[in-house]
């Protein structure tokens, strides 16, 4: 007999799936397909697309002062998360491995597609590039450290937390003991390469 966690779990699966499907039908409307790893759009649409673009300098005239001063700020970010991304990465290839852990593919969570939207302009992409990155990289190393975690601490916390990763829900319960030495190993066999 299903658990209650396992019920919800499934419930979530479907909706997940659901919503894919919902994706797919809203891809349809918006005319694109996939061709050999790269996105194409109806010949009308990429037209549309690039009609609707914002040439570089109105965008940067109408950007707010505050706005381009703070983007140093921001672009400076880039050199910690490419040092956290290539220390992660060495982690796991070194680590997992010895562990029996399946390696994550970085390219199920990095994604570089916003550049085929024609009614982006040159700045706009740029941007788009470094929030894939960031956001993907955040993805990556968030599902290694669920791995890891899963690996050598497979506890929940006592308290909420918000958004916990998605292998949280199958982690023992606080405070029961004999589930963590029962499950321990079972759900680090879990975590083979199959």
């Amino acid at each position: 007999m299903a658990t209650a966690v396992e019920r919800i779990k499934a419930t979530l699966t479907e909706l997940q799936d659901e919503m894919e499907r919902e994706i797919g039908e809203r891809r349809e409307a918006l005319r694109y397909r996939y061709d050999r790893g790269r996105v194409v759009f109806e010949r009308e649409i990429r037209e549309r697309h690039r009609a609707a673009r914002v040439g570089l300098s109105d965008y940067l005239r109408n950007a707010r002062l505050l706005v381009i001063l703070t983007a140093p700020v921001i672009y400076g970010l880039i050199v910690p998360f490419v040092f956290l991304d290539v220390c992660v990465t060495i982690y796991q290839a070194i680590c997992f491995p010895v562990y029996r852990i399946e390696r994550v593919r970085r390219s199920d969570h990095i994604a570089f597609d916003h550049q085929h939207l024609a009614y982006l302009n040159g700045h706009q992409k740029l941007n788009c590039l470094y929030c894939s990155y960031c956001n993907g990289l955040i993805s990556y190393i968030r599902e290694i450290a669920a791995r890891t975690e899963q690996y050598w601490c497979p506890i929940k916390h006592a308290r909420r937390l918000a958004g916990p990763h998605e292998r949280y829900p199958d982690f023992v319960d606080y405070g029961d003991a004999e589930a963590f030495r029962s499950q321990t190993e079972p759900m680090r066999a879990d975590l083979q390469p199959r």
